[in-house]
């Protein structure tokens, strides 16, 4: 589905208060509270917006985030995905370009379960190498 100028002013709302009332965005927006739903409904049943949920604060998540680099065997990349997806922690697995294939990211409460959790990935069968990057602090983050 095609979105216009209208459609993604009324996501970058909904992205600042996904709870904000229709009325609201209506009147943000200078539309008829009608039309601003109708765009609402057609969003959601298009599937450009998939749902609205919880944005925890910082202090809400584990308290550990590192990113792992993971380069894979040839044909293993459905096996170690299907063992990724298997490990609690993991919150985030991205495919990419260059010389790693696998992008995956991750939460731990202290650094003993980093540990046991980066150790787990490692050892996937079909993982032949890996390069781990403790974050330190979020100087921006715009995906919330």
């Amino acid at each position: 589905m095609q979105t216009d100028e209208t459609d993604r002013a009324l996501l970058a709302l909904l992205s600042e208060d996904a709870r904000a009332p229709v009325a609201k965005l209506a009147r943000k927006l200078g539309l008829a509270r009608t039309t601003v739903q109708a765009r609402l409904e057609r969003l959601e049943s298009s599937g450009v917006v998939q749902g609205y949920t919880v944005q925890l604060s910082d202090r809400a998540r584990a308290p550990l985030r590192a990113t792992v680099l993971l380069s894979i065997e040839p044909r293993a990349t459905a096996q170690v995905l299907a063992r990724l997806k298997s490990l609690t922690g993991l919150t985030a697995i991205h495919t990419t370009s260059g010389r790693f294939d696998f992008l995956v990211e991750m939460e731990a409460q202290s650094t003993e379960e980093l540990d046991v959790l980066l150790d787990k990935i490692i050892e996937a069968k079909g993982v032949l190498d890996s390069e781990s990057l403790i974050h330190l602090s979020t100087k921006l983050d715009r995906r919330r």
